[in-house]
């Protein structure tokens, strides 16, 4: 098959119909989208989930932030010693548990929202897609997301075998 032949209706395993595919070249050029309009906030992609994430919570220990943004403790250390370097945030003893991290926003951090607080829009016109269909691909992909975590927790019960499922995993 050449790159610009379909595939075959019964190909289980023609890229194209790969939800994983998808998912991930759609997720590499959102991120690159972003890129641009992040740059000037100095911030990378993953700073920004984190500066969204206090934005929103306020103070938070590492332990919080990683359950958040679903990420592991050890690749969000990185990111936040960068931020405090950036002066964007401090990270201290949590007063609740001195074991552990807490992450609070600094002046400059707090600062920074109002110029964020464009990015959504200037985002969406980037994309140049209809807002309804944003915010249904963001429910659609939340579910996704809730279906990983109940098929994660599982391991070994595998979904019922069926044409369908064989398509678009």
């Amino acid at each position: 098959m050449t790159s610009t032949q379909q595939p075959e209706p019964d190909d289980a395993l023609a890229l194209e119909r790969q939800v994983c595919f998808a998912l991930s070249v759609a997720a590499r050029n959102v991120v690159a989208v972003y890129r641009p309009v992040l740059e000037p906030l100095g911030l990378t992609h993953p700073q920004y989930l984190v500066m969204l994430a206090l934005w929103q919570h306020g103070e938070l220990s590492v332990k919080e932030l990683s359950a958040l943004l679903q990420l592991d403790p050890g690749t969000l250390s990185p990111l936040l010693k960068r931020l405090e370097a950036a002066g964007l945030v401090r990270r201290e003893r949590d007063p609740k548990d001195q074991r552990n991290l807490a992450l609070a926003l600094t002046d400059r951090g707090r600062a920074l929202r109002t110029q964020a607080e464009a990015i959504p829009a200037g985002i969406v016109q980037r994309l140049g897609l209809p807002l309804e269909d944003l915010v249904s691909l963001q429910g659609a992909l939340t579910q996704v997301i809730a279906a990983t975590k109940r098929a994660l927790a599982a391991p070994g019960e595998s979904p019922a075998d069926s044409q369908e499922s064989a398509t678009v995993a």
